[in-house]
């Protein structure tokens, strides 16, 4: 059998060696997309904003001391979900304006906000609780659990509680709930909550109410 020249086997054997390095090259390239698509995507939503209303039914001496007072609210609540997660939570902040507070309280009424008649007036006022926080639990169920709390300020057109008291009044609510999911993006929501509003002793009289407060709203989810 006649040999093969010098030249042909270098080239063969240069071949032979570069193979596997060359098999080496494409197998990674090949992975980089795999690899690419493995990047984690978000499971729920940015943010939402809920349209909100609510009212209380009932008074209890927890900060505060007036009686027979009532208030019903509406207003917009709007949640983003970025502080990561605690006791198994979902925890996001919270803020809420709510352009309508009306506080139903006695026609006339001591400086000790005690009521000198059975007859009421409602109060206008308004409120913005830039600070609050929101745990929720279950959050890819279709019913979510969640603690919440919010506080800020609110100014009603007239004194309220009081005849020493203040317009500007402060704003603390303390509660729970439930989220239904009624859509990709709709979420209903219903919960209950200590809902407290004081001057902060900022003047000599400062009765301050607590009220058991329950309200209801509709959320929509932004983002993915």
């Amino acid at each position: 059998m006649r040999a093969l020249p010098r030249r042909v086997l270098t080239l063969a054997e240069k071949l032979h060696l570069d193979c596997p390095s060359i098999l080496t090259a494409l197998c990674f390239v090949g992975l980089q997309p795999a690899h690419a698509q493995t990047n984690p995507v978000k499971a729920f939503p940015e943010s939402e904003i809920a349209i909100e209303g609510g009212g209380s039914f009932g008074n209890y001496h927890l900060f505060a001391y007036a009686e027979d007072r009532r208030v019903y609210t509406s207003g917009i609540e709007y949640d983003r979900h970025s502080w990561g997660g605690f006791l198994n939570a979902r925890v996001d902040y919270v803020a809420e304006i709510l352009p309508v507070v009306l506080l139903s309280e006695p026609a006339q009424y001591k400086y000790d906000s005690t009521a000198l008649t059975t007859a009421h007036q409602l109060k206008y006022g308004a409120d913005i609780s830039p600070i609050g926080v929101r745990l929720l639990w279950r959050r890819n169920n279709a019913f979510k659990p969640y603690l919440i709390s919010k506080g800020g300020v609110a100014y009603f057109k007239e004194r309220v509680m009081s005849p020493g008291d203040t317009h500007l009044q402060f704003v603390a609510q303390f509660g729970g709930g439930m989220e239904q999911t009624l859509a990709r993006r709709l979420e209903l929501r219903a919960g209950i909550s200590e809902f407290h509003i004081s001057n902060g002793n900022i003047s000599a009289s400062n009765p301050g109410v607590d009220l058991i407060y329950v309200y209801s709203a509709l959320s929509y989810k932004f983002g993915r």
